[in-house]
């Protein structure tokens, strides 16, 4: 659990910076309401912040890797290049910067090895030149916190890196790795940035105003951004300066860095889009810091999926946003045992918004990717095929417009760092009864129980005769399924990894991929109604493909039969005694 005697919650930071207006979304206004239960602690960060300039302003000695990291916790805004300037004018940092700031011009040269041993490790390199002065920086990714990442400085004598410095920060294996290999430049940046401090009642934030270039080779790519960096204080600082900013102007929250947008340039390709990670969890873990835990998750799981899935270059982009937007709102439904709440019922309503402007464009792309190319190759003699292909593409471009048209709304925006600045703050703590924060410090253990129980009992009731169940109950009990299977994604870590869990996990994971084969026919059928196969061969086509599926679910009954009976008769893990 965090410090109890940490800095002040954000509510003193609402007071200085001013209250909300009536054209919030609930999720922004959700997000600055008062912690009533500071006893449970806050986190905090201390920096160094010896001005308003870069952080290479102050070349610190090099740790001592057993001693612990450095900490660089950070938000990145993507603005419009032609509306950077008038950020600054802003009236949140008006009212709080501590002075004009200093303006530098940054080179940075990124090295790794030839097969990139360091990026996929999750380590950068990088040397930047201020002026006359070069510092080297080492970097490392926390999978925990979508803001936090390790960062070591050194000093070094020119742009080429020292790796006697770096090589004490790495893992023993990719020290290894790097004995046998040379470093080599990957890209470069050139950025001019206009850094200045905000002083805000619990934390002091850097504010840099960053305008330039990526380049790899002959490509490059425009940088135009806002970077907000915690100093001193509350994290929590950061969600509500974004905020703020986000009403001047357009802004779009990230967390993807230069040395992401570097290497997906080095080698042409796009964004790409992350698997979510189950939460690990201490078996003491309180119900407050596990909700921290598994909301931090799915937080980061959805900023670093929203580019990918903007870009559209990979299908994996909006399939993981979409499933971030599902785990975050099981997420949030696990917690409604401890009460109603309208920062809930917001942040939900936000969400469900979001992915159903997104999911037409994952339909289409399983469309587009699976199911037609598998038909298509099987069945070389019906003819259509290309038809309904162009048909989909052309659907698919409509469906990517509408999903870009919603992640530039400002909705989604104050969405974002709505559900950003409601989990620095626990802002859960804010709707439940002074019982209820007695049971938020208590084991989550204890909370898990209850509510898994009742999602397989859920279950097991909407299965009740399974085999002369119609196709709609089916689909209900598909929907229970998925929310059982969330939960447990989010809980069942609680219980280690036990072979009683991890044979659960397995039983509902093999019921519900079987589901799974009708919901498929379901959408595709749906895809196929859209496309408008008005012309023969097309319509053609078509029906080959709901042949194929009505052929391929004969022999899917048996098998889901099996997974049914299979998951039924498996052990709950949080309760043994059941077996």
């Amino acid at each position: 659990m965090p410090d109890s005697n940490a800095t002040a919650s954000i509510h003193g930071s609402d007071r200085a910076l001013g209250a909300p207006d009536a054209s919030e979304s609930a999720s922004s206004r959700q997000s600055r309401a008062a912690d009533p239960a500071s006893q449970l602690g806050e986190q905090t960060v201390s920096k160094p912040a010896e001005g308003a300039a870069d952080s290479d302003a102050a070349a610190p000695s090099l740790p001592d890797p057993e001693a612990g990291t450095g900490h660089e916790i950070e938000l990145k805004l993507l603005v419009d290049p032609t509306q950077l300037a008038g950020f600054n004018a802003a009236a949140i940092v008006a009212a709080h910067a501590r002075n004009k700031g200093t303006r530098k011009h940054l080179k940075s040269v990124y090295y790794d090895t030839p097969k990139h041993a360091l990026w996929k490790n999750g380590f950068t390199l990088r040397v930047r030149q201020t002026g006359a002065r070069f510092v080297q920086t080492v970097k490392a990714q926390h999978s925990d916190d979508p803001l936090k990442r390790g960062e070591w400085e050194a000093s070094v004598a020119s742009l080429e890196p020292d790796m006697s410095l770096a090589a004490a920060l790495l893992p023993e294996e990719l020290r290894d790795t790097l004995t046998n290999a040379t470093l080599q430049p990957v890209f470069t940046s050139d950025v001019h940035r206009h850094a200045r401090l905000l002083d805000v009642p619990g934390a002091v934030i850097e504010i840099a105003f960053d305008s330039g270039v990526i380049k790899a080779g002959e490509h490059s790519e425009i940088v135009s951004e806002i970077e907000l960096e915690l100093k001193n204080g509350n994290p929590a600082a950061i969600y509500e300066i974004a905020l703020r900013l986000a009403e001047h102007g357009d802004v779009r929250p990230s967390i993807r860095s230069k040395s992401a947008r570097g290497f997906d340039l080095a080698a042409g390709r796009p964004p790409g889009a992350e698997k979510p990670r189950r939460p690990s969890f201490d078996p003491a873990v309180s119900l407050d810091e596990a909700f921290a835990i598994v909301l931090r998750g799915s937080l980061h799981h959805l900023l670093q999926a929203l580019p990918a899935a903007e870009d559209g270059g990979d299908p994996e982009g909006v399939h993981q946003l979409r499933v971030a937007l599902r785990r975050l709102r099981a997420a949030l439904h696990i917690m409604r045992p401890l009460g109603s709440s309208a920062a809930l019922d917001g942040l939900e309503t936000d969400a469900r918004w979001l992915a159903q402007n997104l999911s037409a464009a994952r339909d289409l792309d399983v469309f587009l990717t699976q199911t037609l190319p598998e038909i298509a190759d099987a069945c070389t003699m019906v003819a259509g095929f290309d038809t309904l292909r162009a048909l989909a593409e052309r659907q698919r471009d409509l469906a990517y417009r509408k999903l870009r048209i919603a992640l530039a709304d400002r909705r989604c925006t104050s969405f974002v760092l709505g559900l950003g600045a409601w989990i620095a703050t626990r802002g859960w703590r804010n709707d439940v009864s002074p019982d209820e924060l007695g049971r938020l410090a208590g084991p989550a253990v204890d909370f898990a129980g209850p509510v898994l129980s009742e999602r397989h009992q859920r279950v097991l009731k909407r299965g009740r005769r399974f085999k002369k169940l119609p196709a709609e109950r089916r689909h209900r009990l598909r929907l229970a399924l998925k929310k059982l299977r969330y939960s447990i994604d989010f809980l069942l870590p609680l219980y280690g990894q036990s072979k009683p869990a991890k044979r659960y996990a397995r039983s509902l994971a093999d019921l519900q991929e079987q589901l799974g084969h009708y919901n498929d026919m379901a959408v595709t059928a749906g895809v196929i109604e859209t496309l408008g196969t008005t012309s023969t061969d097309a319509a053609i086509a078509a029906a080959a493909i709901t042949g194929w599926h009505a052929h391929a679910m004969a022999g899917v009954e048996d098998p889901l039969r099996d997974a049914w009976r299979g998951f039924t008769k498996t052990p709950t893990p949080w309760q043994p005694e059941e077996a």
